[in-house]
């Protein structure tokens, strides 16, 4: 892998993961641009004791646009986009419009091909290596940051979840916090271990899914599978079979597996619903220890944490929907129509011939 790290005319960091070690990464963004003027505000609700962004700027982002416009491929002749070349591998850019920034954190943006017309399924698994590899480095480097306790790498996957620009890319957010979710795995860590006598409450899921009916597939390094409690329609979490808690801890065997494991995922969920159905609607979501001190969770070091991937689809059924309805906005209760049980064997039953 070559990283070539430049600026955008507005002065934000651009980054080029390339393949090649000779690629030479010498375009100019030649956009006429004025600095960002960013809002981004913290605000912590007394009541949950959670944290809301106010970023008012973010209403004036780009909003669908054609794909002969599309800021995300590469720069050619008079089209200008946020990439200044005229291709690429893999590239991870400031987001123009971010949710966090300065000292509220960062936002970042990560382009997983320069082919508009493909999904991250699509990618050979060299080049799913590729953005595993970026991924890998934004979390050294972004930890870091003073402002910044965790890091989330994610992708939004289809314009029912609320995706705004059809090329295939993924963003990284870079916490000034520890985020909700993982502040409920880690007090459930915490109980577990104390109650226990010590024992790893991600390593006691792992084992009793390991000998279950939910797995979807499994290789020498990692497991996918659909837990117990799923929340969504078609849910799956991919852990590596030896814990650790972040991208940083994963050995050569698990960083060469992953993108065979993951992409056969990926193109599974593409066949849930059937051949004539759109692309299934997905978010992927890679949860990460934070890199803040863990004092208030009793007992847990970041060494307890797992890493692990949540990958699920909002689609229930063939053109339906799981909407986020009073029990699950309002109180924060999901119902689930389908049983994880039988969620599982769908997914083992699209398995790639």
């Amino acid at each position: 892998m070559k990283k070539t790290s430049t600026r955008l005319a507005d002065g934000r960091e651009l980054i080029y993961y390339d393949l090649r070690d000779d690629s030479v990464r010498d375009a100019v963004d030649r956009r006429p641009l004025d600095r960002t003027v960013t809002t981004s505000e913290i605000r912590r609700d007394p009541l949950l004791g959670d944290s809301v962004a106010i970023a008012s700027h973010r209403q004036g982002r780009t909003y669908h646009p054609p794909a002969d416009e599309c800021p995300l491929c590469p720069s050619e002749g008079d089209r200008l986009s946020e990439i200044p070349d005229s291709s690429y591998d893999v590239v991870v850019f400031e987001n123009r419009f971010p949710s966090l920034a300065g000292d509220s954190g960062r936002c970042e943006v990560v382009c997983f091909t320069s082919d508009h017309n493909a999904s991250f399924a699509d990618l050979t698994e060299e080049q799913a290596g590729l953005v595993l590899e970026a991924w890998t480095d934004r979390t050294s480097e972004l930890s870091h940051l003073p402002a910044v306790e965790q890091v989330f790498c994610f992708e939004n996957r289809g314009a029912e979840i609320g995706v705004t620009l059809g090329h295939p890319h993924g963003q990284i957010y870079a916490y000034p916090f520890t985020t909700p979710r993982t502040a409920l795995m880690l007090r459930s860590a915490a109980t577990h271990k104390e109650m226990t006598g010590g024992e790893n409450l991600f390593d006691a899921v792992l084992e009793r899914e390991l000998a279950g009916e939910r797995v979807v597939l499994e290789g020498e390094h990692w497991v996918a599978f659909v837990p117990y409690a799923a929340h969504w329609p078609y849910e799956v979490h991919l852990y590596p079979k030896r814990r650790v808690p972040d991208l940083l801890g994963l050995d050569e065997g698990a960083r060469t597996e992953f993108p065979k494991v993951y992409l056969e995922l990926l193109r599974r969920f593409d066949r849930i619903f059937g051949e004539s159905e759109p692309p299934t609607p997905y978010i992927a979501a890679w949860h990460q220890a934070p890199f803040g001190a863990l004092e208030e969770f009793d007992g847990v070091v970041r060494e307890d944490f797992a890493l692990h991937l949540e990958l699920f689809t909002i689609r229930r059924t063939s053109g339906k929907l799981k909407f986020l309805a009073g029990s699950e906005s309002g109180m924060n209760v999901f119902i689930n129509d389908v049983p994880p049980e039988r969620a599982a064997e769908r997914l083992r039953e699209v398995a790639s011939s």
